[in-house]
Order: C-alpha cells, then structure tokens, then sequence
C-alpha cells in the first residue's frame, strides 16, 4: 500500500531524529547480517540445519565484528566454519591491509616517490585528481592508532615455548636516498599449542644492537615462559638471543643452513643436501645428534669446509631434539614465517619503495595485523593436544626470569 504524503513527511520527520537514526542503524545492520549469512550459506552449499550432498563444511558459530558507518556502528557476526575460513566479500574492502596499502600509496604519490606502477594504481584508486597532504595525514592517523596498538599489545596473557624470528627487507627512502631496510618479524607457539603475531620492527641492519632491542621490547610487553627460539644464522642475533632470551635455546633454521652449505660447494652436489637432511629423520634425541657427526665425516673427504660447518652448528642445528619428538618437525626450521613473508612481499612490491619507515611499518603491521586476526578468530592447533605439557616440567616457575639490569653495561 502506497504512503500518503502526510505519512510520508512523518517518516523523514523520524529519520532525522535520534530515533531515525536508530532505525536506520538497524535496518542497515539486519540487513548486512542476512547478507553475510547468505554468502556463508552458499560457500558452505547448505542454509542452517539443512542437510544436502553439496555442504563442504559446518558452522560453527559466529566471532563479532564491528563496522563504522555513517549511521553508527553496526554490530555484526561473522561465521566460522569448523574447518577452513570465512570472511564475507562484502567487508573486505574495509580490511585495515586494505586501508594501509591505500594510506601508503597516497602517501608515495604526494611525496613524489611513486613508481610507473604506483601511480597506475593511484588512478585506479580514483585520486588521479590528486590529493592533499592534510588528507594523506588524516588517513595514516585514523589508522596508526589501531596499528601502534597491536605492536605494543601486552604478551602476558600466556606463556610462549617457541618463539620464531626472521627478517625479510624492503626498500624506503632515508635522508633522500634509497636504501634496504631490515624488516624484523616475531611469531609464536601458546602453550596451548595455538599461533599469534608477537612482533615487528624497522631498523637499518641485523646488528646485536637491533636485535637486542627488538628481543627486549618483547620481554617488556610480557613475553614469557620461551625455551627455544628457531631463526636463521643472522649477524648479532645469536648474541642477542643468548643475552635477552634468558633459559631458551637457540635452534638454527636447517633449511637456511643448507642454503649456506651451498656458497661454499656447488650447487650440483644435491646428494650432499640429501645426506645432511638425514641428521634431521632420526628417531632419537642421541641419534640426531650421532648422525650428524657420521655425516659429517662421510662428507669431510670430499667437503672439508662443509664438515667444519656442521661441527660448529651442531649444538644449534640440533637444539630441536631436546624437545618433544611430535613437535620437531614444525620447530627445525623457520617454515613456518614463510607464508607471512611471502604475503609481506606481496604487497610491499606494489609500493616498491616506501617513502620512509614510518610507511613501511604501517603496510607491514597491517599485514601481520590480519595474519593474527585469522589465527585468533579460526583457531586451529599447530601443535597435537597433549604434547605440549612436557615443555612446562612442574618445578619450573611459571614465568621467565626477569631481565637483568644492564642499561649501563658496556656492549659486547
């Protein structure tokens, strides 16, 4: 039935006042949620409760997301599914990844720093007409708080036996050049087998000195309970781990290792990378560490400075076989960064250079920023229930030793 022109005044009346508002947020809101559900129906192949032969997966509730509009913010309920994820298609324009590649890219424009690339993309964007700085700054503050806030969010809340490091480099512009920037990167194992983003930093190498503060500004936020740490052979970052990382081990990432192996031999000699994967599908703690003094020597005649490599490395390459057996595949290497370097490179290769590292930080983060979201929000276990006890003995305290005092201590 059509409204009469009286009626009709009356509803323009109510959306102006609080209330309207109200109606308006409401209606946007239900209206957005059966939208979602409607796209998770039809990724699942089946509507609530129904059972038919095209499901690929069960529901399994919902994770509340929040969404700023014009109209106020609207409460939403993102499904999860009980195996693989869900994000609707519908929001992901919003994603803050999103936003901080956009923030970054005006940000190149308006500095005159951007590639043929970037300002093809700036086009596509729709600001071929330009934009301000002042609107460029509005757009990186809107967006560095929620982003600082992650990189310093307290790590207390549970304890972290195996942490991850690595680092992966980009370009930016510092004092008007154009230089490679170290991009630092920390992950880590709960004790309840679960993954999160623990860390990020920007600095201008792999010294100790870096990575002595970037280790320390973990341990301030909270972290606690470490026994090993697993990253690559980097410059400074051994004896950062050694000073910071006070009763965790140090466990060399083996593939890494290899990859040195190969600048001292060539890299035709493939049975000899073969050879030294051995020492990592032993059974035994003992016979890890057997075998790589048998390979060793196998490779010695042929290989002497390969030889001496493994020696030196022995204790670090086979820090692993302390731990629990289920858990040293996922512990011997930093594998498990890989996807989150990838995805770094990914989108900082549409930047290509960074107007400095204050734009740099803000893509990365943004980055690690969903990588978390997605692991928080879809849990899965990276760890088997049950085996993860044995890495907290009953005799140990709960939390790590305190870091000692040395601001004034003269560095190594």
């Amino acid at each position: 039935m059509a409204l009469s022109q009286h009626d009709l005044l009356r509803l323009v009346e109510s959306l102006r006042s609080a209330d309207g508002l109200e109606l308006v947020r409401s209606v946007a809101e239900r209206m957005l949620q059966e939208l979602i559900e409607a796209e998770a129906s039809a990724r699942i192949g089946a509507e609530w409760n129904e059972h038919t032969e095209t499901r690929t997966a069960l529901r399994n509730g919902h994770r509340d997301k929040t969404l700023s509009t014009q109209a106020g913010d609207l409460e939403l309920g993102i499904p999860k599914l009980r195996s693989g994820s869900f994000f609707p298609v519908l929001l992901e324009r919003r994603r803050r990844i999103d936003q901080a590649l956009y923030a970054v890219i005006m940000e190149a424009y308006v500095h005159g720093v951007s590639t043929r690339s970037v300002d093809d993309l700036v086009k596509a964007l729709g600001a071929d007409t330009g934009i301000s700085k002042s609107e460029v700054s509005r757009i990186c503050h809107d967006l560095d708080g929620q982003l600082a806030a992650f990189r310093t969010r307290p790590l207390d809340h549970v304890r972290f036996p195996y942490v991850y490091l690595d680092a992966t480099y980009c370009k930016a512009r510092v004092d008007h050049q154009i230089v490679s920037r170290a991009v630092v990167i920390a992950t880590g194992i709960t004790e309840d087998g679960g993954r999160e983003v623990l860390g990020v930093m920007v600095g201008d190498s792999e010294t100790e000195l870096f990575w002595t503060e970037f280790l320390r500004h973990l341990r301030e936020r909270g972290l606690a309970g470490v026994r090993l740490v697993i990253g690559d052979h980097h410059l400074g970052l051994v004896k950062a781990i050694r000073k910071v990382m006070l009763g965790a081990a140090y466990q060399r990432c083996r593939v890494h290792f290899l990859r040195n192996t190969f600048s001292v031999i060539s890299k035709e000699a493939g049975e000899m990378a073969a050879t030294i994967r051995t020492i990592f599908a032993q059974p035994t703690a003992e016979a890890v560490r057997t075998q790589l003094d048998t390979v060793a020597d196998m490779l010695g005649k042929q290989f002497p400075k390969v030889k001496d490599m493994l020696l030196d490395a022995k204790d670090d390459l086979t820090a692993f076989a302390g731990f629990p057996e289920r858990h040293w595949k996922k512990i011997q290497s930093t594998n498990p960064l890989e996807r989150i370097n990838r995805e770094v490179k990914r989108r900082t290769e549409v930047v290509q250079v960074f107007p400095n590292d204050d734009a740099l930080l803000r893509l990365v983060t943004a980055v690690l920023f969903e990588l978390h979201d997605e692991w928080v929000a879809f849990p899965r276990r990276y760890l088997p229930e049950g085996s993860m006890d044995q890495l907290y003995p009953a005799e140990l305290p709960k939390r790590a030793p305190a870091l000692p005092d040395t601001t004034n201590a003269t560095p190594d």
